[in-house]
């Protein structure tokens, strides 16, 4: 990151960032100056609270991008300067307004009058002397500007209404390049303007999708970011037009007015008159079309954000759900015609073995499907049955749950999981599946995925990039680079929150560890592949091309069970070891006695081993990994229990009460997987018996909810879903949500009490093109742009 070396420019940055994420300017300082030296956010949040005072990961990412916008205002201001000086135009007031520029778009309004251009039409007016003209009218308001016109009548300006209109031209350009006016008739419009879109005739049923939005009308300042986004695209794919403008029948005349005024035309003489002609003409050929386009990239930003945002918290949500822990797993990837796909893998995911079942069409080998079953779970031992969400997959837990009846008594019936595949053949045909199994059928490597993910969904996901695991909403529409970025710091976080086993992980595992990166993490698994496993954290100080710098800011965050340090398997930072050292001599006890024995310290306060290096809020955070050494922040293992003879569509009944889990959460609402091959869609009215404005207050993806059945649309294949006490049966018709998404097929759900009842989603059977599987899995609801997590479209 490039860095502001003039100390009143950096104090202004600071001062601003520490407002935005209300913060000292001093926490903000020392927070730039950490990440300035190459410091992750993760270790600055974990790490070094004293010299931030505690900012967390939250404030710190938010630093992170503010500073770079601040800072790209700062080289765009310095380079305006410099221009507009080497033009010999600089005044001390143009100095003094380009340097209270807060935004980008105000100092390229400061700007626009100097700013080198092409050639236009107020300049061959001027060339013309046709400005003297336009002084003429301003001067004498009560001459009638006709008149006036005749004496600059010339062989380049053969008639008086050219002269006009030259005068006209340089006046509109004037006006257009005010920065006053254009920051007031921005902010009215921000106020003011409308998002209107009107269907193309002749385009009702191509669009049909779209049809919420063949005739509709919204303040821009109120519309929400998944109808923006939703119009954005009908008008993308030319199926409406898209205007922002003010409100037709005054507000235009308003806008005009603050032109006029700007002119001061505001009596009735023939001057003013004609002055407002210019201001009505400026408005409709500059203004109107500049300000939409301004209002219309404002909108998509914001539009943008919203879904990146929505898409992050899924994510965040999904990679810190519970693992199931490390136990032998059987993953099975369910399919019809070319079988179900088995990979049994051990307790610290090494794959044992793998095998086809053909329990279903055309085969129906029921019996040797249940006869390999038992048999790899009496031979491995297996713990956890995950199987895959896909096609067959109520079919295929049945047969799991048949099957386990037959086990033998002295057997343990292991627990059955409806796990979700979304990204699961993403994984199976990557370089890295290839490499990890380069004899392996691509097929048989997602139950493989399928099994992991269940052990550890973070381990497994990281493998996978975030965009295929499909839990945002338009994703495809967002600005892919900030997408990317945002979620990269999403899964970095959480990764670091997690911890990372440094003997077990994988290279992409350890590559998203804070300081290490893709090319230290596969000089990490080279070197444990030849030297073994890593006796301590220090030894990681031998690994080719990995310094100190590198170790300083991953080490806190790689663990090392039964290594020769204890504090190894604790995010107690390395440079800290001593102060802990210390807190264990105090106790009188060996320091493995009082690792997870939180009564060892009683009696002793934090403040007592506070120093000069090592204050308050690290001396707390040692305590409390001594108490409970390599804490995992994920919650406990659950999982939601279908209902049996609830597997189709056709099987749901209005009033049914059902547990299932949440898939994702949109800014309309939560999808859940109640079982049946399509998620069902509790809209944000139906989320609780109270008002709630963001679904995500209520629930999170993972969530395991009992939801009620209130609508069912066969042929659309619509669920609609509550979570209310009543059962959504006094909801009160709610607002709708838009969908329009990805351009499938949508239409209206007609729910009464369904909140979503004027909403469009996603129509479209899911094609089941993975290798290894037939048949297809139904994408219900659809508004979020990808494949839904959990019963949502399989990438491929």
């Amino acid at each position: 990151m490039s860095t502001v070396t003039d100390p009143q420019t950096s104090a202004r940055i600071a001062r601003i960032i520490a407002t935005d994420i209300a913060a000292k300017d001093a926490q903000v300082t020392a927070a730039i100056a950490l990440l300035d030296e190459g410091a992750t956010v993760p270790f600055v949040a974990r790490y070094r609270k004293e010299v931030t005072g505690g900012l967390d990961d939250t404030q710190l990412r938010l630093l992170n991008d503010r500073l770079s916008y601040l800072r790209e205002l700062e080289a765009r201001r310095l380079s305006i300067l410099k221009s507009i000086e080497d033009q010999g135009k600089l005044t001390d007031d143009l100095k003094r307004a380009i340097a209270g520029a807060e935004s980008k778009s105000t100092l390229e309004d400061i700007y626009l009058p100097y700013k080198p251009k092409r050639r236009t039409k107020a300049m061959i007016a001027r060339e013309n002397g046709l400005d003297a003209l336009l002084d003429a009218i301003k001067s004498d308001r009560s001459a009638v500007p006709e008149s006036l016109a005749e004496g600059f009548i010339t062989e380049a300006v053969p008639t008086v209404k050219d002269a006009l209109n030259g005068a006209r031209d340089i006046a509109t350009e004037e006006l257009s390049e005010n920065a006053e006016l254009l920051g007031k008739l921005r902010d009215f419009m921000r106020r003011e303007a409308y998002v209107t879109a009107k269907v193309i005739a002749g385009k009702e049923q191509e669009g049909a999708k779209f049809s919420d939005y063949f005739d509709h009308s919204e303040k821009w300042s109120d519309i929400a970011s998944h109808r923006a986004l939703a119009i954005l695209r009908a008008a993308k794919e030319e199926i409406v037009t898209m205007e922002i403008a003010p409100e037709p029948e005054t507000g235009a005349d308003r806008a005009i007015a603050m032109v006029a005024a700007t002119l001061e035309a505001g009596t009735d003489q023939p001057g003013d008159v004609w002055l407002r002609t210019v201001a009505r003409w400026a408005w409709r050929v500059k203004f109107a079309i500049s300000l939409h386009i301004d209002l219309l990239g404002e909108l998509r930003q914001r539009a943008h954000e919203d879904a990146i945002t929505v898409f992050s918290r899924n994510l965040k949500d999904l990679l810190l759900a519970a693992p199931a822990g490390a136990k032998a797993t059987l993953g099975l990837d369910p399919g019809i015609r070319t079988g179900v796909k088995a990979a049994v893998v051990d307790a610290t995911g090494k794959l044992l073995e793998v095998a086809t079942l053909y329990p279903f069409q055309p085969k129906m080998d029921v019996r040797g499907a249940e006869a390999k079953i038992i048999d790899l779970i009496t031979r491995h031992g297996v713990s956890l049955v995950a199987i895959g969400n896909g096609t067959a997959s109520r079919e295929t837990e049945k047969l799991v749950g048949e099957t386990l009846k037959l086990l033998p008594p002295s057997v343990k019936a292991p627990t059955k999981v409806v796990v979700s595949e979304a990204g699961a053949s993403v994984y199976s045909a990557s370089e890295l599946a290839a490499s990890e199994f380069p004899d392996l059928d691509v097929s048989l490597r997602g139950a493989v995925s399928i099994a992991r993910r269940l052990q550890d969904p973070l381990a497994e996901l990281v493998k996978i990039t975030p965009e295929s695991i499909g839990v945002g909403q338009y994703q495809h529409d967002v600005d892919q680079r900030r997408l990317s970025q945002a979620l990269e710091a999403v899964v970095e976080d959480a990764v670091n929150a997690v911890g990372v086993d440094l003997n077990m992980a994988s290279a992409p595992l350890l590559a998203q560890v804070a300081g290490l990166g893709p090319s230290l993490a596969q000089s990490i698994v080279l070197h444990r592949d030849i030297h073994g496993a890593f006796p301590s954290r220090k030894a990681l100080l031998k690994v080719s091309g990995l310094g100190p710098k590198a170790f300083e800011q991953c080490a806190g965050f790689l663990r090392i069970r039964d290594g020769e340090d204890p504090l190894d398997a604790s995010s107690v930072h390395p440079e800290a070891y001593d102060v802990a050292r210390k807190i264990v001599s105090a106790c009188g006890r060996d320091i493995r006695d009082i690792m997870g024995s939180p009564a060892a310290l009683k009696g002793l306060h934090a403040e007592q081993f506070v120093s000069g290096d090592f204050g308050l809020p690290t001396v707390r955070d040692i305590f409390t990994e001594l108490e409970k050494p390599g804490r995992d922040p994920r919650p406990e293992f659950k999982t939601a229990t279908f209902t049996d003879g609830v597997e189709d569509i056709k099987d749901l009944k209005p009033g049914m009460r059902l547990e299932g889990t949440v898939t994702n959460v949109a800014a309309f609402g939560a999808f859940v997987d109640i079982g049946v091959h399509q998620d069902g869609l509790v809209h944000v009215s139906q989320l609780a018996d109270r008002f709630v404005k963001d679904p995500h207050e209520v629930v999170k993806a993972g969530d395991v909810v009992t939801v009620s059945v209130t609508e069912v649309d066969i042929p659309r294949k619509r669920i609609g879903l509550s979570m209310r006490k009543d059962g959504g049966k006094s909801q009160d018709r709610a607002p709708r949500n838009d969908g329009g998404n990805r351009g499938k097929p949508q239409g209206k759900f007609q729910g009464k009490a369904q909140g979503a009842a004027q909403g469009k989603f996603q129509n479209k059977p899911r094609s089941n093109t993975r290798p290894g599987n037939g048949g297809g899995r139904d994408n219900s609801q659809g508004a979020l742009g990808a494949a839904l997590l959990d019963a949502m479209k399989k990438k491929r």
